[in-house]
C-alpha cells in the first residue's frame, strides 16, 4: 500500500477549561495511531472560549479526503464532533507532486 502526503488543518472551540490542547492531542494520538502524521496545535483564549487550531501533516494510507472523513467518523468520539468548528483535508497521492498535483 503506497503512503500520501497529507495535510489536515482543524479547529476546536470550546468553554474555556483549561484543557482543550490536552483533550486534542489525546485525541489525535488515538486518531492518527499507526499513520506517519505529526501535528502542530496553537492554543488560545479568546472571550472566556478556548480554540486550539491544529494542523496535521506527514505521510498516511488515506488515498483520498473522503477516506480521512470516513475514518473520523468511524474513530473520533464525543469530544471530537462537540469542539470541533471547522476543518481542511488535502490528500496528494503518491506520485504526485503535493504543491502543484501534476508530478
Amino acid at each position: 500500500m503506497m503512503i500520501n502526503e497529507t495535510y489536515l488543518d482543524f479547529c476546536f472551540i470550546q468553554p474555556k477549561t483549561g484543557r482543550l490542547s490536552v483533550t486534542v492531542q489525546e485525541m489525535f494520538q488515538s486518531l492518527f495511531k499507526g499513520q506517519r502524521l505529526h501535528w502542530y496545535l496553537d492554543h488560545k483564549i479568546v472571550n472566556d472560549l478556548e480554540i486550539v487550531v491544529a494542523e496535521v501533516k506527514g505521510m498516511s494510507r488515506w488515498t483520498s479526503e473522503e477516506e480521512v472523513i470516513d475514518h473520523l467518523e468511524e474513530n473520533a468520539g464525543e469530544d471530537f464532533w462537540s469542539t470541533l468548528n471547522g476543518y481542511q483535508l488535502y490528500v496528494y497521492p503518491a506520485g504526485r507532486c503535493g504543491t502543484c498535483g501534476t508530478h
